[in-house]
């Protein structure tokens, strides 16, 4: 013990304190016995040891004075300095907020399952279905109609419905209503859920019914022909012709039963290369697609002429430089003919049958222009950038987003789930759809299906996805491997629509064998009006840095109309005058990760500062993502979960960033990795927390407490690095 009051020490063997000279030998070499007699002898209070120490130093003779005994702290090294820490891609967060590592105790199995520690039982397909009954024989299953009226005789069913009608016990179970106010009565608008509101009480009467102010829907008619594969592909199915495909089953064209089924839009999609009797399909190994002029001579049977001549198409060229990010006022949108549907002339009878009489129109992606150059784009982001988040970037500053990655086989076989991806919000301006497929004949005619069926600017086709499900059907980055099958692809699929098409690629798939750059040089002239890359190959996923560098070196082959836009660790507004302003060939970035950490990056490329937000104001920026939330999914209990569940996804990201008065050296970089550190209040330090159960507690700060059973583990791997791809 320190200080005035007594002290009590420890030596081992003899009956008092080492010598000088014995304590130098045991700090250095000698050894201490193997069974050491242990003695406890009283110290004087510190005071009145220093006091007899300056005496004794006083008196002593120089010579005679010994070496002090090295301490722990001399002999340990000096803290690395900022500049150190940055070259070991360690965050620089100032000495004053550094702080041991938390011990955390051994999690229950409860606390385990929330962290997606203990994997969950696996169920079998009987128990999901006696599950299902029983979830919908419950009360808590209350029919929509009944909700939303109050009434339990307005369901039109009657008796017959499968949902729940009695209101009493719906309410007796019913979980309490959360704090806050229903998101549809801050708009003065009704809400839609009636008693299934987690906020009923805050309902209020006469008020207007409530906008949906979401476009692109799927429509049950449009669902049904892509069920039962009658659904009309004409220009997709003509170009394919025109390209030298030929189709080894066509769509259902006057099907007498809808038992007849068209493999081409199943999952097992094939399409027969000419010249050779080997199919390729999803489940094998795809071969590259070649050109057989031979068959261009079968457009003559189709009644007129080729859809698409060979000219280059229409787009803004890159002018110079002059100023920075202005928002979207530059982007020029034209409108199109109402009486015609991608210069195709539609007939007024029917407009679910998707039938088109072909008409010769030349230039037809004259039709639109869209301008690339230095706008904010937010690029299309696998389950956090959903809806609302996409919303909540548009209110940050964003000027471009584009919908999540939809693959082509599901949409083409009317799944709900896989066309909700292409949701928009009126609020989207500048927006497009991105795809994903494997075959020519597949992209194009969802290009088409998508064409006529969505509202969207422009239509990206994803072709450096690395995941392995992707990969694995030949879609994604596995294209990369086969440049004519990527030929095929684009001009298939720029032929079929009048809007703006666009190319999201990697460097290469293989790490160290780059092959974007020659692809620049010729998807213009193919039908692409941008193409994206992303700094990476996909053998490195989302590890290392971006190579910029080669960015540059394929934006200077790329021709001059052609909008070449990088991607890659774009994490500060000195990033983005870096890579865009600092090259007159890059029209702009795309921002992903960035955005998915701090989505006030766009705010802070716009003003040109590093933005040290507080926690209440990312606290605000959660809350406005949760009111996005609760209104595109749903404010009762399932929309209250499934906003739950993204915002945890999200917040799996947003806890690496470390706000701006930490550092020692600013801004952020991407690649930094965070030491243990308090911030500078509980929310903010909460926040920066790497456990899923803090997660989950900022979650409840906002949505209450989590349902009992409730488990949540991030989907993400978002730095794997696939080391067997390169054998």
């Amino acid at each position: 013990m320190d200080g005035e009051r007594g002290t009590t020490k420890i030596w081992p063997g003899g009956t008092g304190p080492a010598t000088t000279s014995q304590a130098q030998k045991n700090c250095s070499c000698i050894k201490p016995s193997p069974q050491p007699v242990y003695h406890v002898q009283a110290v004087a209070p510190l005071s009145s040891r220093r006091r007899h120490a300056a005496t004794m130093a006083a008196t002593a003779p120089a010579e005679a004075l010994p070496d002090p005994c090295p301490t722990a702290a001399d002999s340990s090294p000096p803290p690395p300095t900022p500049e150190e820490l940055v070259a070991r891609a360690v965050a620089p967060v100032k000495a004053a907020f550094l702080r041991p590592p938390p011990v955390r105790d051994t999690p229950t199995n409860e606390e385990s399952r929330v962290s997606g520690a203990v994997p969950l039982e696996k169920k079998s397909k009987r128990q999901f279905r006696r599950e299902r009954k029983q979830e919908q024989e419950s009360v808590s299953r209350l029919c929509v109609a009944v909700g939303k009226t109050g009434n339990a005789d307005a369901c039109k069913y009657g008796a017959s419905c499968r949902f729940s009608h009695d209101v009493d016990a719906y309410l007796a179970q019913k979980p309490a209503d959360l704090e806050g106010t229903c998101p549809f009565t801050v708009l003065e608008q009704s809400c839609q859920y009636g008693l299934t509101c987690r906020f009923f009480g805050t309902h209020k009467d006469n008020l207007a019914p409530s906008e949906n102010h979401e476009i692109n829907p799927l429509s049950k008619d449009i669902q049904k022909l892509l069920w039962k594969t009658k659904y009309k592909f004409p220009r997709a199915s003509a170009q394919i012709k025109h390209l030298g495909l030929k189709e080894v089953m066509k769509i259902k064209a006057n099907a007498t039963t809808d038992d007849k089924r068209a493999d081409h839009d199943n999952p097992d999609v094939s399409c027969e290369l000419n010249g050779d009797d080997k199919t390729e399909s999803l489940g094998s190994p795809p071969v590259n697609v070649e050109h057989d002029s031979s068959l261009c001579e079968e457009m003559d049977n189709l009644g007129g002429e080729p859809l698409v001549d060979n000219s280059v198409p229409c787009v803004v060229p890159r002018a110079s430089k002059k100023s920075k990010v202005e928002g979207s006022d530059d982007t020029k949108v034209y409108p199109e003919d109402p009486s015609s549907l991608n210069g195709l002339e539609v007939p007024s009878d029917s407009t679910s049958s998707c039938r088109v009489d072909l008409v010769t129109t030349p230039h037809l992606r004259e039709k639109k222009i869209i301008d690339f150059r230095e706008k904010l784009y937010l690029a299309p982001l696998t389950t956090v950038g959903n809806l609302p988040f996409r919303r909540l970037c548009k209110t940050l500053g964003a000027d471009i987003t584009c919908g999540e990655m939809a693959m082509c086989t599901n949409l083409m076989q009317g799944q709900a789930s896989e066309w909700a991806l292409l949701r928009r919000h009126s609020s989207e301006d500048l927006f497009g759809v991105q795809i994903c497929g494997a075959f020519p004949d597949t992209v194009a005619r969802t290009v088409e299906l998508v064409d006529n069926e969505c509202s969207f600017d422009f239509i990206d086709i994803n072709m450096g996805c690395p995941i392995d499900v992707v990969v694995n059907k030949g879609a994604g980055s596995s294209l990369l491997n086969k440049p004519m099958r990527i030929k095929s692809i684009v001009q298939a699929s720029s032929a079929v629509t009048n809007r703006p098409l666009t190319v999201k690629v990697r460097t290469a798939f293989f790490e160290g064998r780059n092959r974007a750059d020659s692809l620049v040089s010729d998807i213009y002239n193919w039908g692409a009006s941008a193409i994206t890359i992303h700094g990476r190959s996909r053998q490195q996923r989302y590890s290392k840095l971006a190579d910029w560098d080669y960015i540059n070196q394929c934006a200077q082959k790329a021709p001059d109309d052609l909008h070449v836009i990088g991607n890659g660790d774009i994490f500060s507004f000195t990033d983005w005058n870096r890579h865009v302003s600092g090259s007159s060939k890059i029209s702009t970035c795309m921002i992903a990760r960035g955005a998915l950490i701090k989505p006030w990056i766009f705010t802070e490329i716009k003003e040109q500062r590093d933005w040290d937000i507080t926690s209440d104001e990312r606290l605000d920026i959660l809350k406005d993502f949760v009111r996005f939330g609760l209104e595109h999914w749903g404010s009762d209990t399932k929309g209250v979960e499934t906003t739950r569940h993204f915002l945890l996804e999200w917040l799996s990201y947003t806890c690496r960033y470390i706000p701006v008065g930490l550092l020692d050296v600013v801004p952020q970089r991407l690649n930094w990795r965070p030491p243990s550190y308090c911030s500078r209040d509980d929310l903010e330090t909460l926040m920066a927390s790497d456990s899923a159960a803090d997660w989950v507690r900022i979650s409840e700060l906002l949505l209450g407490k989590v349902p009992e059973g409730f488990t949540f583990a991030p989907k993400h791997k978002s730095n794997a690095y696939d080391r067997a791809e390169n054998g």
